[in-house]
């Protein structure tokens, strides 16, 4: 949510809001050309934060006067804005490849992204995966649209004391502060929609996140319409019991379907990212059996064709599993009321055994049950999902379990240094490094070019730079400590 007096004061100073612009696209977390402009402003703030939005709203009037007044300054913006809003508007790979490709849209459901510590919905390995995903959907210009929550805490940060014990904290989440902004009807009301939920509703508020050519959504229940409990339902990623995952899992996957089409968007495919966004394949199907007037049955054998599954953990253990009695709390009136079908039959489709009204729902099997594709994140781990998912394919040979792999890989630019960045450009070209218009067998040939004393003096600036990052923590702490005795 953008501060009324800083844009206009913004807009005073620098006749534009040029700044505003690129601060509110996270192309910045993997493009390292913008980095200088936002030292300038706060170095301070730069390096503890590396939030280029929360240095615009606490950036003081004279040094926006300055940089205003600062010709070179100026220049740098406004070719860094050219150079984003190319990029933006320029063909990626995906459209040079597939002029013609019927996929229009992939809607990408996630628990967490990690795109940058300026936004931190995030905890591990699962949100690294969908960040990398969706920064390199940017560059290739793959059209991928990302829905995940708004937290108000995410991940805590670790404090180790003066006893070396490890602390939690968690910091709060201020919108504000964030690079993210409301996302808008066209009418300017800000998007909100209800859920139903026992014995009341909740309201839900999305938010629009831009990386690069790619768009992310961001969903929270922190509305001054809901009764606290229930604004504390995205209060903490993967926090609080039983009941509020259930709730969370809810408004991602219904709730995230309900975005998709409140903005008017039809996805041809739905990526779930982990079964916890599973509830997304019977909001899908609701959805087309009021388009299509087909029973739920027919509306879930039609829509799964377009949903994929990705499944990221090794034990079955790891799968989100649900109490029978609370799912029928929850979806009792979803379930009869909505999709046409009887508690027990959405309960089945999250147990192994029908028929066992004991068996607890697992999110996993109501993934592969409403997907028509279901893959592992490497080789092995197929392997292990094979095994483990068998027990729905009872008669099948472990080999033949539909489950395949997409082995994980990085986002190269987020994970390289400025250093890197540098002479990855200069080996190959800025338009193919970023741009990924060519094949990746031409960055590596033009990579393979570079000099072995261009190798090493990378290397060395690379093991050089921790030691001084190191000394310069230190040297702040002793200078601290100083002027504490002082």
């Amino acid at each position: 949510m953008s501060n009324p007096v800083y844009t206009k004061r913004l807009s005073e100073t620098l006749g534009s809001d040029a700044l505003a612009e690129l601060a509110l696209d996270l192309r910045w977390s993997f493009n390292h050309s913008a980095d200088e402009i936002w030292a300038r402003l706060d170095p301070e703030l730069w390096d503890l934060t590396h939030n280029p939005w929360l240095i615009l709203q606490t950036v003081s009037h004279d040094k926006l006067q300055s940089v205003a007044d600062d010709d070179n300054f100026q220049a740098q913006a406004d070719a860094l804005l050219r150079e984003k809003r190319q990029a933006e508007e320029s063909a990626g790979w995906f459209q040079l490849t597939y002029p013609n490709a019927p996929l229009r849209t992939v809607a990408y459901f996630s628990m967490e992204f990690m795109l940058s510590e300026a936004l931190p919905i995030y905890s591990g390995g699962l949100g690294n995966v969908a960040g990398d995903q969706l920064k390199t959907a940017s560059n290739l210009g793959v059209p991928v649209l990302g829905i995940g929550l708004l937290y108000q805490q995410g991940s805590f940060r670790q404090e180790i004391d003066a006893q070396g014990r490890q602390h939690a904290l968690y910091p709060y989440n201020d919108p504000g502060q964030l690079p993210i902004k409301p996302l808008r009807e066209r009418n300017g009301e800000w998007l909100r929609f209800p859920i139903a939920m026992p014995g009341s509703t909740v309201w839900v508020r999305a938010w629009h996140v831009q990386i690069g050519r790619a768009k992310l959504y961001l969903l929270d229940t922190n509305d001054p319409a809901n009764i606290p409990v229930h604004r504390g339902i995205t209060s903490e990623l993967y926090g609080g019991g039983p009941e509020v995952r259930l709730q969370q899992e809810l408004v991602l996957g219904i709730g995230g379907w309900r975005l998709l089409h409140a903005m008017g968007v039809r996805p041809e495919v739905c990526h779930l990212n982990e079964g916890h966004a599973a509830f997304a394949v019977l909001e899908r199907a609701r959805c087309d059996m009021i388009d299509h007037r087909r029973p739920f049955e027919l509306a879930l054998t039609v829509t799964r064709a377009g949903n994929l599954f990705t499944t990221h953990t090794p034990v079955e253990a790891g799968f989100d599993r649900f109490d029978p009695g609370l799912i029928s709390t929850y979806f009792k009136t979803y379930a009869e009321q909505d999709l046409s079908i009887s508690i027990d039959d959405l309960l089945a489709l999250g147990r192994r055994d029908p028929l066992d009204p004991s068996e607890p729902f697992n999110m996993a099997y109501l993934a592969i049950r409403g997907s028509g594709a279901v893959n592992g994140v490497s080789r092995l781990h197929g392997q292990v999902s094979r095994r483990l998912f068998q027990v729905l394919f009872p008669r099948w040979p472990e080999e033949e379990v539909p489950v395949t792999h997409v082995t994980n890989g990085v986002h190269m630019p987020t994970w390289d240094s400025a250093e890197a960045e540098r002479l990855w450009e200069v080996a190959c070209g800025k338009e193919l490094w970023w741009g990924g218009m060519n094949d990746v067998g031409q960055i590596e040939q033009h990579v393979r070019g570079l000099s072995d004393s261009d190798v090493w003096r990378l290397r060395a600036a690379a093991r050089t730079s921790p030691f001084g990052s190191e000394r310069d923590r230190r040297r702040s702490a002793v200078s601290d400590c100083i002027r504490t005795v002082a």
